[in-house]
């Protein structure tokens, strides 16, 4: 409708900008912030391959969306001094697509391959012999006549990257010599990317006023930049252009983010579960057709963070809401639904 306001959601404000983020994207190692355990590990591989003048061994990033996997990846072809040529799994639909991305590079290239877990079985299967002994069989034509060529190929890097690592088949997973996971970053680490984004975009900003957006995250860097995007239109159309505390949360409460970071549909969601499931157990499409929601997108966007803080238990029987998410709605927790207070079998108290 024209006149109701844009909803802003998780979903949204974890969305890819691909020029935003070449803009803010670091260039090296020492230029971004966090990830100090990854960084460092990184950093031995890389030095000692070029130390020995050799391609690197095949990567696999893995973690949740807008952490930094496709900015590791472009940094570890920079401090290489690599080319590097970027694809996704969706878009390498046959294996004359995987043969075409192949054959194209040279020597030491580095091919990054985004949502790795999504290419198809015949594409993956093609991958194996090239990870491994660098050629791939090609089929011509079909029938009595089909014939199989080898295609020779560079010594090459493939860099994979993935936000559900346990879809990744074991034979692929086991072909990568390094195999590393992002975290979500602490308020303080998104407070130096937010302060050193706002430099690159001209944006005035407090300390304060950085860390305000920063603690409103959600622990990831994505966000952060997005969120500091909002806040500078915000205080160009109603303040002065510079961000401070208070104009920072002004923003941030029209897009209906609060203080811990949750948004609007992270409260529908445990709205729901508090008061038409009683707080839980209930299954994961059960929930989704009471939001009104896709079970996919409550699974990899809302629900990571909701368990992060605490809020959302994964159990056997389905999700079920925290203590803590009783008490941000003001109420006391109830007896789970076929719980008895001091029954035996499923009724054992929680743990946390």
């Amino acid at each position: 409708m024209e006149n109701q306001p844009e909803r802003f959601i998780t979903s949204t404000l974890n969305r890819k900008d691909e020029t935003a983020e070449k803009t803010l994207r670091p260039q090296a190692f020492a230029a971004f912030p966090g990830q100090d355990k990854v960084k460092e590990r990184l950093e031995v591989y890389v030095g000692a391959a070029k130390n020995r003048s050799e391609p690197l061994g095949h990567l696999l990033l893995s973690g949740p969306p807008g952490l930094g996997k496709t900015t590791l990846a472009y940094i570890i072809a920079n401090e290489k001094g690599a080319k590097i040529k970027s694809s996704s799994g969706p878009v390498i639909e046959k294996p004359g697509d995987l043969a075409g991305l192949l054959t194209s590079l040279e020597e030491g290239d580095i091919l990054f391959i985004d949502e790795i877990h999504r290419l198809n079985t015949a594409v993956e299967e093609y991958l194996y012999s090239a990870m491994e002994d660098f050629f791939i069989d090609i089929m011509l034509d079909q029938g009595p006549g089909a014939r199989s060529v080898r295609l020779n190929l560079a010594h090459f890097t493939l860099i994979g990257a993935t936000t559900r690592q346990g879809l990744l088949s074991a034979p692929l997973r086991a072909r990568f010599k390094l195999s590393l996971r992002l975290d979500y970053y602490t308020p303080e680490q998104l407070q130096q990317i937010v302060t050193r984004s706002a430099g690159i975009l001209d944006a005035e900003i407090e300390p304060e006023g950085a860390l305000e957006i920063a603690r409103r995250s959600r622990g990831t860097p994505r966000i952060a930049n997005n969120l500091l995007g909002w806040t500078r239109d915000y205080a160009q159309v109603r303040a002065d252009g510079r961000i401070t505390t208070e104009i920072a949360r002004q923003a941030l409460s029209m897009m209906d983010i609060d203080e811990r970071g949750l948004d609007e549909m992270d409260k529908r969601i445990l709205e729901t579960l508090l008061a038409n499931f009683n707080g839980g157990p209930v299954g994961l499409n059960s929930l989704a057709v009471a939001i009104g929601e896709e079970a996919g997108t409550i699974e990899d966007v809302y629900e990571p963070y909701l368990i992060q803080e605490g809020y959302l238990m994964r159990t056997a029987q389905g999700r079920v809401a925290t203590e803590r998410a009783w008490r941000l709605f003001g109420l006391s927790p109830r007896p789970r639904r076929g719980r008895a207070p001091g029954a035996g079998g499923d009724s054992q108290p929680d743990l946390f």
